[in-house]
């Protein structure tokens, strides 16, 4: 981080031919001129470092959103800065622009896919400390070429991040610790030193012969691992002591295997219940059978007549009715009795004699 934020100084501000400070003795006093724009830089950097070393973890959104930001944006800056973009040299504004834009989407790339944002959480851990383990180093091991501060970097970094995608927990506590502890130790320096600490660390990464470091910037130095171990201990047993984010994934995972599982057995019960045969009903309550289709040969024949309970004939009616007839009408009619009581609705004999009333 402090080297980052060195390049971009230098680049931004290229530092002055004679410039006073870089190998100065320790007892020579500093004229500090601050500018408006890298002491803002450094404000937000002091900001978010408070952010990053205390709530790191509980802020895990965040953090990868932060972190895929900031790699976006100095990768993209230092390529657009550097190198000639469709034959044309972009200014500084232009390619903080499109930096800018192109670090919006990494860091939500980051903050969406979580093995991504682990990744460079892991990254930016493994390069820090590999950036620390070429400070500390200074007095006793000067590397020949760029290949070896190369090669740690980069090494350094992709183990962290692999070790990050294993152990999310512990390695994001410890990341955002040191990452943010970096941020305020380059905040500091820059109102402290003018950023003479970040210089070392550039000129270190290219090989190049540095002078020795003051006792200034070696209490700035020191400054970072205390805050590291700091940051670590508040997230550990206050901040991030009951939050899990991997337990919150993991919860979303099995709440969808459980949903999964009962609509597979919703299904193997729908397709049980349309496979078996419909029961017959119980004996006593079974249901009469439903008429078939009428058979086209069927003629339907007449409605019989109906007789009910009041078509009864007296004897008296019958005796009077019978007087009445002479001659051949009463020959005929005691010759077929049976066909002239049909004819009145009586089916009873005509010669019966006196008693109960017949009911038809």
């Amino acid at each position: 981080m402090p080297g980052t934020v060195a390049t971009l100084r230098f680049q931004l501000l290229p530092p002055e031919p004679d410039d006073a400070f870089w190998g100065a003795p320790c007892e020579q006093p500093l004229e500090r001129r601050y500018q408006a724009l890298p002491a803002l830089v450094c404000i937000m950097c002091c900001l978010f470092g408070v952010v990053y070393c205390f709530f790191g973890y509980r802020c895990f959104k965040a953090v990868l959103f932060l972190t895929g930001l900031l790699f976006g944006s100095v990768v993209i800056f230092l390529l657009c800065y550097r190198e000639r973009v469709l034959e044309t040299q972009l200014s500084a504004g232009a390619s903080a622009g499109i930096a800018l834009g192109i670090g919006l989407l990494c860091g939500l790339v980051a903050m969406l896919v979580r093995s991504v944002g682990l990744f460079l959480v892991g990254l930016l851990l493994g390069l820090l400390l590999a950036a620390a383990a070429l400070l500390g180093s200074a007095p006793y091991y000067q590397p020949g070429s760029v290949w070896g501060p190369l090669g740690l970097l980069l090494g350094g970094g992709l183990l962290c991040a692999l070790l990050t995608l294993r152990w999310p927990r512990p390695l994001t506590t410890l990341a955002t610790a040191v990452t943010g502890a970096g941020l305020i130790a380059t905040a500091a320096d820059y109102f402290a030193e003018l950023l003479l600490l970040g210089r070392y660390v550039v000129e270190r990464l290219r090989a190049a012969p540095v002078p020795p470091l003051c006792w200034r910037s070696w209490a700035l130095l020191a400054l970072w691992p205390l805050l590291s171990l700091m940051g670590v201990l508040v997230q550990w047993r206050v901040t991030a002591e009951r939050d899990s984010h991997t337990e919150v994934v993991i919860s979303r995972q099995r709440r969808r295997v459980q949903l999964m599982r009962i609509r597979q057995q919703e299904e193997r019960k729908e397709k049980r219940r349309k496979k078996r045969p419909p029961r017959a009903p119980p004996r006593g309550s079974r249901a009469p059978p439903r008429p078939g289709p009428p058979d086209p040969a069927y003629r339907r024949r007449p409605v019989p007549i109906k007789r009910f309970n009041g078509d009864v004939l007296s004897p008296s009616y019958i005796q009077s009715f019978r007087d009445r007839q002479t001659g051949s009408s009463l020959s005929s009619f005691m010759a077929s009795p049976t066909d002239a009581d049909y004819e009145y609705g009586s089916r009873g004999p005509l010669t019966a004699g006196s008693g109960p009333p017949v009911r038809v």
